[in-house]
This record gives structure tokens, C-alpha cells and sequence, in this order.
């Protein structure tokens, strides 16, 4: 299963084991059972530490578990965490074994002192880049707290299951048999869910902070250079950030990022918040801004109120809170949204494995979407809505040599179909004729651009037509004092690469316009807040 390469790192990996751990796999004669058994195999003997029972008696099977010996502290998994739940697996047999986690002190005793019983199970798949954070999160729970217990299920061998709970995006999350969650979820989010205290403590904490000379709403690329750039002017910087990484989370593939020829989201995301994190840089996550307060003065402070009802206060702001998938608003799409409406094929398409899907959208994330399903599911129907396409001409060319592919232009999507259950297919109007016609599908996947995440700040800073913060050549926004950077502005281009440019270039105007304010304009209420 494992070649010697891997064989070697894992080794050196499993020093770190400091108890020890018993992998008991439970196991028929089934193909991948027996690959299963393949693996573990590979994996018991490269540490003296680690014992490998095959008497299981788990119903799932192939399915193993991850022991601690002589303890109830357990991690399964129902499958084979291959893939990108490799790295899942390795975290796992460290973290069973004793070697401590890489999370804060207090969200450790957070999770211990979760009171009651919490059963998770985590339906993931093995091409999902968004699941892997939500597994590890769980296993690291059931790590700290005995009374948490989790199992990862690959759904790609327990079909039966994903059907009959019409699963139909990944992750998705059970608790205690009932439907939880879905999406990419950390540990600081799941505890924050279990914990009903946690809102009203973490708003105190926030409310006594002093104000921020630079304070960075969202935490994206954009943000995170704007943190970095004025962290290094010695400033005390601040970010409040949805999501540490934002939408570069749910990026797959980075290609042709200037000196990295490949990358993936996850990784990336993770580098930023590391290189955040080397300066003295307060990072607030899970903190959604819904209100911005501009000073009414020069030199004063600006406010954000947050959705906890938290305010941070600030001599600059720089608004970073970037975009997210733009919805058709159709009727069924919010009602089927995780029942076959869903925006990530290379997550959740393993779930869709010989059916028929639709792609919504012509340009390049749509014909990449459409080519990626076709070598998983049964048939695709790209759906745009211009007279042709708009992707660039190699990925046209690589979509219509598909044979299991059909492509129809000037279609306007007006409807999702479904049976209260699931997607059973869409309505759309040809525009060239004018008639209404049908598509029988089980999955829909919308590919059509991005929407600027500016609702909150309607009637605070000048929009543009689109939604987007209009901002001059500084960044700065139509209020002194506040800039804008990323995605959510109007800088043409939504390039990462861009983003970070802009980004640095905001916190920069930022430190200009702080140095240009008279001192005793900045003093008197600074030292008030």
C-alpha cells in the first residue's frame, strides 16, 4: 500500500507516539477490506508502539479503529484514508498516542469541559479538500473529551448509507444520529456550537480590548498581507476574520502563484495564518463584522460591530471580507442547496458517482467543473446563459471531446425540481426561442462568478453598481481613515496574487494616513478606549 518513501516519513512521524495505541480493524473479504488490512499492515510495524488486531466487530466494514491502550480515548474510521484524509489519519495516530495537539491552551479546556454524550459522524470523501479540517477537528475532540466520540465515513464505499440519509454534499455531520452540520468546520466552530456560554465570554474578551491603530476585517489573502505589512511598522494591528484564509479554504488547485508553480487553498491558507502569526498580530476568528460605525471626527475611532454583539475600535480600518459563491435565485435552489444543489464538484462529486448532474456556468470554473464530473458521474449538461461559452479555448476544446458531456448556450436556469428529498431536475427557458424546457438530473452544481460580501455595509461606504467597494488608488474607501482591499473592492481582476498586491498596498495608505494626523487629535480618545 505504502512505498518506501512514505513508509520512511511516517516512521519518523510515529516517534512522536508517546503511549500506546492498537489499530482494530474491522474487516470482511471484500476488496477493500483486504486494501484496508493492506494498510494497516504497512503501518503497525513501523513503530513499536502501535499494535494490529483484525477481529473487529464493527458493523461498518471496512472500518477501523485507533486505540489508546488501556483508556477509552478512540478514533474511527469507516474506510481507507487515503487521499487527502491521509494527513487526517497520521494526526490521528499521534494524537491517540499522546503527542500534543496544536491548539490553543483554551480551546483545549474548552472541549474538556463539554458536559454529555456526542457521537459524530463525519460523511466525507477522499477528493474533498474542505473535509479533512472538519475530521480532524472531531478526532481531536474525541482525543480530548471521552465522552465525544466520532467516525469518519467515507461515502464512496458506504453508499447505501449516504442514500439513505440523501447525503449529497461533504462534509456532512451527524450528532447523535441527527443531521448536524455541513461544510468545512474547525474545532474553535464545533465547541463554539456545543459550548452555549461561548458567545457571551468571547464578547466580554472582545469588548475589553484597547483600539487598534490598524484593524483588518476578514482574512483572506488581502487581509492577511495587510496585517503582516502593518505589523512590520510596529503598529498595534488587529484582524477579525469569519474564517482565517476565507474563500482561498475552498480552492483546490493554485496554479502560477508568482514563484509557487503549484499550491492548494488549504495549504496556502495555512501558510498565510503562519506568517500572520510571526508578528504581533491579534487575531480575533470566528468573529463576523455586521456593522460598521465610521468616527464622526477627525482622528477619531471607528467602530465594528461584531455579530456577538462584541464592538472593536480602531484608528483605520481595512475592509478585506472578500466575496462568495453567487446563488441563480431560482426557486428550489435554497431548497435543495446540500440535497443536490451544491457549488464544490471536486468535494462533494464522489457523491454523485454514475448520475446525471448539470453545471451552471460557462466560463472557466464552470467548464473545469464539468470536465472534472464527467470522469466521475454518468452524464453532464453545462448549462450558460450567453450565446457561448466564455472559458478559455483549451478547456473548450477539452469539454467538447468528452462524450458523456452535452452543452447548451442561452440557457437561463429558472428552477430546481425536487421530490422534498432530493434534486430530480431543473427547468430552464432557451432564449433564442423562448420555450421552457427540462432536464431529469440528481445534482446540480453552480459555477457562476462571485458575489462581494458588502451587505453590511450599505449606507456606510460608497458601493459600486455590483456591490463592490469603490476605493481610489490608495484603497482608500469614500470614508477617511477606512480602506478596502481584495475580492470585496473594485480593483479589476480577482486574482489572489492581485488580492495580496492590494492588500499591502492598503496598509501602507493606512500607516501614511496615521503618521499625517495631528497627535493631540489621536491622544485624548485613544487613551480613553
Amino acid at each position: 500500500m505504502l512505498d518506501a518513501d512514505l513508509k520512511s516519513q511516517l516512521q519518523a512521524y510515529l516517534e512522536k507516539v508517546a503511549h500506546p495505541i492498537e489499530l482494530v480493524a474491522s474487516v470482511d473479504d471484500s476488496e477493500s477490506s483486504q486494501e484496508l488490512k493492506g494498510l494497516l499492515e504497512d503501518i503497525a510495524p513501523l513503530s513499536d508502539k502501535i499494535a494490529l488486531r483484525l477481529d473487529g466487530v464493527d458493523a461498518r466494514k471496512p472500518s477501523f479503529a485507533i486505540n489508546r491502550s488501556g483508556t477509552d480515548v478512540s478514533v474511527r474510521f469507516a474506510g481507507i484514508p487515503l487521499g487527502h484524509e491521509f494527513t487526517s489519519l497520521v494526526l490521528a495516530l499521534l494524537q491517540v498516542g499522546g503527542h500534543p495537539p496544536k491548539v490553543s491552551q483554551e480551546v483545549i479546556e474548552q472541549v474538556r469541559s463539554l458536559d454529555g454524550d456526542f457521537r459524530f459522524e463525519t460523511f466525507m470523501s477522499l477528493s474533498c479538500h474542505s473535509c479533512p479540517d472538519t475530521v480532524q477537528a472531531l478526532n481531536l475532540m474525541s482525543v480530548l473529551n471521552p465522552n465525544i466520540k466520532h467516525v469518519a465515513v467515507d461515502g464512496a464505499l458506504f453508499q447505501d448509507e449516504v442514500n439513505e440519509r440523501q447525503v449529497m454534499a461533504v462534509p456532512t455531520v451527524y450528532l447523535n444520529g441527527e443531521f448536524f452540520d455541513t461544510g468545512r468546520m474547525s474545532i474553535e466552530q464545533i465547541a463554539a456550537r456545543l459550548d452555549s456560554n461561548a458567545d457571551e465570554r468571547v464578547a466580554e474578551k472582545l469588548n475589553g480590548k484597547a483600539a487598534f491603530d490598524v484593524l483588518v476585517v476578514g482574512g483572506g489573502p488581502a487581509g492577511a498581507a495587510a496585517a503582516i505589512y502593518a505589523a512590520r511598522k510596529g503598529i498595534r494591528t488587529g484582524v477579525a476574520a469569519e474564517r482565517f484564509g476565507g474563500q482561498v479554504l475552498d480552492t483546490v488547485a493554485i496554479e502560477n502563484f508568482i514563484s509557487v508553480s503549484y499550491t492548494e487553498g488549504p495549504q496556502l491558507a495555512a501558510s498565510l495564518e503562519q506568517h500572520v502569526h510571526e508578528y504581533d498580530v491579534d487575531v480575533m476568528n470566528l468573529q463576523r463584522a455586521e456593522k460598521l460605525v465610521p468616527t464622526d471626527r477627525e482622528g477619531g475611532l471607528h467602530e465594528i460591530v461584531l455579530a456577538n454583539g462584541a464592538s472593536l475600535k480602531a484608528k483605520t480600518i481595512i475592509l478585506s471580507t472578500g466575496a462568495r459563491w453567487r446563488n441563480m435565485n431560482v426557486p428550489g435552489e435554497q431548497e435543495y442547496r446540500n440535497k443536490g444543489v451544491t457549488y464544490c464538484p471536486h468535494c462533494d462529486g464522489p457523491l454523485f458517482k454514475g448520475k446525471r448532474v448539470a453545471v451552471i456556468g460557462g466560463g472557466n470554473s464552470g467548464v473545469e467543473a464539468a470536465i472534472d464530473l464527467a470522469g466521475i458521474v454518468g452524464h453532464v449538461t453545462l448549462l450558460e446563459f450567453d450565446s457561448k461559452l466564455r472559458a478559455d479555448d483549451v478547456l473548450q476544446r477539452k469539454l467538447r471531446s468528452l462524450p458523456n458531456v452535452d452543452v447548451i448556450v442561452s440557457a437561463q436556469t429558472t428552477e430546481v425540481h425536487g421530490d422534498s428529498q432530493k434534486v430530480t431536475g431543473l427547468a430552464y427557458t432557451d432564449r433564442s426561442s423562448g420555450e421552457t424546457r427540462h432536464l431529469a438530473l440528481e445534482g446540480v452544481f453552480v459555477q457562476i462568478g462571485l458575489l462581494p460580501n458588502t451587505d453590511w455595509l450599505k449606507g456606510t461606504v460608497q458601493l459600486s453598481p455590483r456591490g463592490e467597494i469603490e476605493v481610489d488608488a490608495r484603497g482608500e474607501t469614500s470614508v477617511p481613515g477606512v480602506f478596502a482591499a481584495g475580492d470585496v473592492t473594485t480593483v479589476p481582476y480577482k486574482q489572489i496574487v492581485i488580492a495580496m498586491g492590494e492588500g499591502a498596498k492598503a496598509s501602507l495608505s493606512a500607516f501614511d494616513f496615521l503618521i499625517r494626523l495631528p497627535v493631540e487629535e489621536t491622544t485624548e480618545e485613544t487613551v480613553a478606549a
